[in-house]
């Protein structure tokens, strides 16, 4: 009979126990719920080849304060990160999948947070499907297409020397298609006038331009790029020959030309020096007309620019400018058309001998006043330097954010600016942009500019004429009455200066990291502070009205399709 009653009497404080224990997220009834620690990924599922890198950003949130993060890989310790009672953090997580592992495996990583209490959020796997690498046929492509072709996705495509789209022939390229240049000849694709390209990949199956060398031996410039060609106005002449002189000749008459389509498409590594300071751009625009539609495209490692636009009135979106040598975005010779929402990231070792800005705008070399004037309107731009600690050392040849000069008359709108020795740069070296400025031709409206905490007065380096600051101008032709704080600071333009990119309510991650996390965080000033009022050059249809500044909200519209570490990706 004893015994009976100590074997009950251990059953029934087992019970007693369980239910006083509070610590138990599982209790749905359980008041203090709500203060348990909770992860939410960006991505829970992904699939790719042994040898690629995968990714996804890891948000945690803990009322108590964040200890730390416990990584998981099938069920063994893989690694940990400590944190110091942080309420809300991140973390960019990267894996190389090891080669050899069998095609139809699943990996499976588990994240789980715990606070300083002790209290653990619930697990959240993330789940890598293995695939299987396919060698695909390498088909040569050599000289000029003339007749109309389509390269398919179960082939690579090879480009040797200068390949040419020729007049009236339409090149058709599939989603999920591998382009490669050869590195030993410098292969470019050329749409000549009259050309076009239908190159329309997806958000789950781009099409890939890349260097034809071996993974970790890729670099910029082993291939040339992708250039169109197009008959729309610019300011030098109806039919003019693009810089360097390799058989591209540009312009005409037709705003509304058409010269296809690029959607879902990376370029990686291109570029290719013709002459001294004239490269291939990853992706040149020549003179190509408004009916061409241009978006969702990524260049990485290019050797100069990464978009260049030479006139014309083409309009692009969603665009991504990855580690370039030279300039991000750069417009001339009387550019007409909009851009909106565009990011790019920069490599503090990585510059051009002439100079590297965000955004580069001329009119043309020279400064005239010939017709038509550049007047590239760009909304939701973020352009993301590589100083963001004021002990880091960044190279001299990386300058401004944003240059305007030689009688430009760009717009910038609802945009996003950081990381640069000078954020934005008024230059009158050649005269024209402040006089357009203070007639309120070039406009810069609703931009934030963000600075670096501890680096020099204001955190950019003091007054507007040294070499650090957050706006600069040029004095020797500047227009009488011009002040660049002055203006810039004018009460109706809504612009605002940020000491630290802290101070902007974004992530570390988006300053060179294979997983950057470009949404705003919780709270941001970027976000609910477009404004559209007085934004009078970006009345056209072409502009979405949304309600944050820079290029991004609350989605990510990268995910998915994008590459943050081409040098090591098998094409195969």
């Amino acid at each position: 009979m004893t015994n009976k009653f100590n074997f009950f009497l251990v059953i029934l404080l087992g019970v007693i126990s369980s239910l006083l224990i509070t610590g138990c997220k599982d209790d749905p009834d359980d008041p203090d719920i709500e203060s348990y620690p909770s992860i939410i990924l960006s991505s829970a599922e992904t699939s790719n080849y042994p040898g690629n890198t995968v990714s996804t950003s890891v948000s945690i949130t803990a009322p108590n304060g964040l200890k730390k993060m416990t990584i998981l890989k099938e069920g063994s310790l893989y690694e940990e990160v400590n944190y110091n009672s942080e309420k809300t953090a991140n973390y960019s997580f990267s894996y190389t999948i090891e080669a050899g592992l069998t095609a139809g495996s699943i990996v499976n990583f588990a994240f789980i947070a715990i606070d300083s209490l002790g209290k653990q959020s619930d697990q959240v796997l993330f789940k890598i499907n293995i695939l299987e690498l396919i060698t695909r046929e390498i088909v040569q492509v050599n000289g000029d297409i003339t007749e109309n072709s389509i390269w398919t996705s179960d082939k690579i495509w090879r480009l040797n020397n200068i390949v040419k789209v020729t007049d009236g022939v339409t090149l058709t390229i599939e989603p999920g298609t591998i382009i490669k240049g050869a590195s030993e000849s410098n292969g470019t694709l050329l749409i000549q006038r009259g050309g076009k390209i239908m190159a329309q990949g997806t958000a789950s199956n781009p099409i890939v331009f890349t260097s034809d060398k071996d993974p970790g031996s890729r670099a910029a410039g082993d291939w040339g790029g992708i250039v169109i060609c197009g008959k729309a106005p610019n300011n030098q002449g109806a039919s003019i020959i693009l810089e360097g002189d390799y058989g591209a000749v540009h312009g005409g008459t037709n705003p509304q030309d058409n010269s296809g389509t690029l959607s879902y498409v990376r370029i990686e590594f291109a570029g290719n020096i013709i002459n001294n300071n004239q490269e291939i751009n990853s992706l040149t625009l020549a003179s190509v007309g408004s009916s061409t539609i241009i978006n969702n495209i990524q260049c990485s490692f290019g050797l100069d620019d990464s978009f260049e636009f030479f006139g014309g009135t083409v309009n692009a979106k969603n665009l991504i400018s990855y580690k370039a040598k030279d300039d991000d975005i750069d417009t001339d010779f009387g550019h007409v058309g909009h851009i909106q929402f565009a990011v790019a990231v920069r490599d503090g070792n990585i510059a051009d001998q002439f100079y590297s800005n965000g955004i580069e705008i001329d009119n043309d070399g020279a400064g005239t006043p010939m017709l038509p004037l550049t007047q590239t309107v760009l909304s939701n731009i973020t352009i993301i330097g590589a100083k963001n600690i004021a002990e880091g050392i960044i190279s001299p040849l990386l300058q401004n954010a944003a240059q305007f000069r030689r009688n430009s008359m760009p717009s910038i709108y609802n945009s996003f600016l950081t990381g640069f020795p000078v954020g934005i740069f008024i230059d009158d070296t050649k005269p024209g942009c402040s006089q357009n400025a203070l007639e309120e031709k070039l406009q810069v409206r609703n931009t934030i500019l963000a600075g670096v905490e501890n680096w020099g007065n204001n955190n950019w380096g003091g007054s507007t004429n040294n070499t650090n600051a957050p706006l600069k101008q040029v004095n020797a032709n500047v227009a009488p009455g011009f002040e660049v704080n002055t203006w810039f600071n004018t009460s109706n333009y809504n612009n605002q200066l940020l000491a630290k990119w802290q101070d902007a309510g974004i992530d570390q991650s988006v300053f060179n990291s294979v997983n950057p996390k470009f949404t705003p965080n919780s709270g941001s000033i970027l976000l609910n502070s477009a404004r559209w009022d007085n934004t009078p050059n970006a009345e056209d249809p072409f502009f979405e009205e949304v309600n944050y500044v820079g290029a991004f909200g609350p989605t990510d519209w990268t995910a998915g399709w994008s590459n943050w570490t081409p040098q090591t990706t098998i094409y195969q």
